[in-house]
């Protein structure tokens, strides 16, 4: 299996591991010029953008640490196209977090980082 398929994988069981815990997913691979994030979904009235980290072991680094200050810009500024595209505006309250898988634990960080406007 290829990294993209292992991703895709992945991904479909961090769906189903929120979806069971009270997340309603609206979105996979969600891309755009700007980007891609991986499920948007609503929980506890946020609307939720959230990363999928895997990695099978610890000699690339954690699942957690890929998720840094660069890649978490890009996520926000994604982000926005698709909250000005679905035009949610800032009506609802915006959260981003991330499921970290490492050697197949699954780990939810709600609330991982704040937005990062996209001038910043």
């Amino acid at each position: 299996m290829n990294r993209r398929q292992t991703g895709a994988e992945w991904e479909s069981l961090a769906a189903e591991y929120l979806e069971r815990r009270g997340v309603r997913i609206v979105e996979q691979n969600y891309r755009c010029r700007q980007g891609e994030i991986d499920l948007i979904g609503w929980h506890q009235g946020y609307l939720v953008f959230i990363e999928v980290k895997y990695r099978k072991g610890t000699g690339k680094g954690y699942a957690l640490e890929a998720v840094d200050p660069k890649k978490q810009r890009k996520i926000c500024r994604t982000a926005d196209v698709y909250r000005y595209r679905h035009r949610l505006g800032d009506a609802f309250g915006v959260r981003y977090d991330v499921v970290a898988v490492q050697g197949g634990e699954i780990q939810w960080i709600r609330n991982a980082f704040p937005h990062i406007a996209a001038w910043a």
